[in-house]
């Protein structure tokens, strides 16, 4: 029974150690570089940084930024973990299939960025940033996202 369990340990070890995981200090990184970019255009921003499973690992409330553009960026970043692709999408998804924008955790307003590996292979969390234009919240995700050496895209 011991040799099972540490069969089953070491297993699990392993598939572990091959998914890239989004830790604390990337989740920051992407945060800070976002939030350079929107200092760098006098802008403020709501930025929130999930997992995978939509787990919230970092966010920052900019100055002058009120508590709905911080729930919108959760609901941004949260969409984009549930569904694997980027909340423009979404709103290009809602408009060729009937019913699509109220399907659970749709989000169809760009700001809403998947995260992937450095090496472009393995989607590792998203970045949800709402506070500016919908075009300045996809720049200020993918800024914040190549700031900390990873891709926003995958790599096929």
């Amino acid at each position: 029974m011991k040799r099972l369990a540490a069969g089953l340990l070491l297993v699990g070890g392993a598939a572990q150690a091959q998914t890239p995981l989004l830790d604390a200090r990337t989740a920051q990184a992407i945060v800070a570089g976002c939030a350079n970019h929107a200092a760098s255009k006098a802008q403020s921003q709501a930025v929130v940084v999930v997992d995978r499973g939509g787990g919230v690992v970092a966010s920052l409330r900019m100055d002058r930024v009120g508590a709905g553009p911080m729930a919108f960026a959760v609901k941004k970043a949260e969409a984009v973990a549930a569904w694997g692709f980027e909340t423009a999408g979404m709103a290009e998804g809602a408009k060729g299939t009937p019913g699509f924008a109220f399907a659970p955790a749709v989000v169809t307003v760009p700001g809403g960025i998947p995260v992937w590996s450095a090496d472009g292979k393995a989607r590792i969390g998203a970045v949800g940033v709402s506070g500016e234009d919908p075009a300045d919240d996809v720049a200020c995700a993918q800024a914040g996202i190549a700031a900390a050496g990873l891709r926003s895209e995958r790599l096929r």
